[in-house]
């Protein structure tokens, strides 16, 4: 970790920081079979620049980013709202909760603690708004992400598809229930 990195919350300068980076990441967190048409498809249709300047003007989303002196390297997005997908809604128990709709972090910094930084913010951000519970979506194929969010206190509770261009993957929903201790106070 270098010692100018922080974490905290962004702001619509980071729009462009924000896709530059997902085009990095976002293809990391796809299965190897993944055509890259339909990587680069998902990437204009929800990972643009335009994209992240519409989220981050949402009341109910919040990113925060792993900033490192303007750098961005890793980010999560937290949607503060109801599951709309009905398959993942079924088979949540933590409510009110909060979807874990994003977790990248530049390959450079993996295994430097970084994601694990982002995550304990990420959970006290979401318990910080009286969320009970947050949920995510990861491929079923992600191993590595996989362990990650279990190591991170998720467990599976369902499954859900995900359509990736011209391809419906499939996602395994985890689940995980938040304290009050976890609640952060410096948002």
């Amino acid at each position: 970790m270098h010692v100018t990195e922080t974490i905290r919350t962004a702001t619509a300068d980071d729009a462009g920081k924000l896709a530059e980076l997902a085009v990095v990441t976002f293809p990391l967190a796809c299965p190897p079979g993944s055509s890259p048409e339909d990587i680069k498809a998902h990437l204009a249709r929800t990972l643009s620049e335009a994209n992240f300047a519409e989220y981050l003007t949402h009341p109910r989303i919040t990113i925060l980013v792993l900033d490192d002196g303007g750098r961005l390297n890793g980010y999560t997005m937290l949607i503060a709202a109801p599951a709309a997908d009905p398959d993942v809604a079924a088979v949540l128990s933590a409510l009110p909760s909060t979807e874990l709709s994003k977790c990248y972090v530049h390959p450079g910094h993996h295994g430097k603690g970084a994601a694990s930084r982002l995550m304990r913010d990420s959970l006290a951000q979401a318990a910080s708004t009286g969320a009970a519970g947050i949920w995510l979506g990861v491929n079923s194929q992600n191993a590595k992400a996989i362990r990650f969010y279990e190591k991170s206190g998720f467990r599976t509770v369902g499954t859900k598809s995900f359509t990736l261009g011209s391809t419906v993957e499939h996602d395994f929903v985890m689940e995980r229930e938040l304290t009050g201790a976890e609640a952060r106070t410096d948002t």
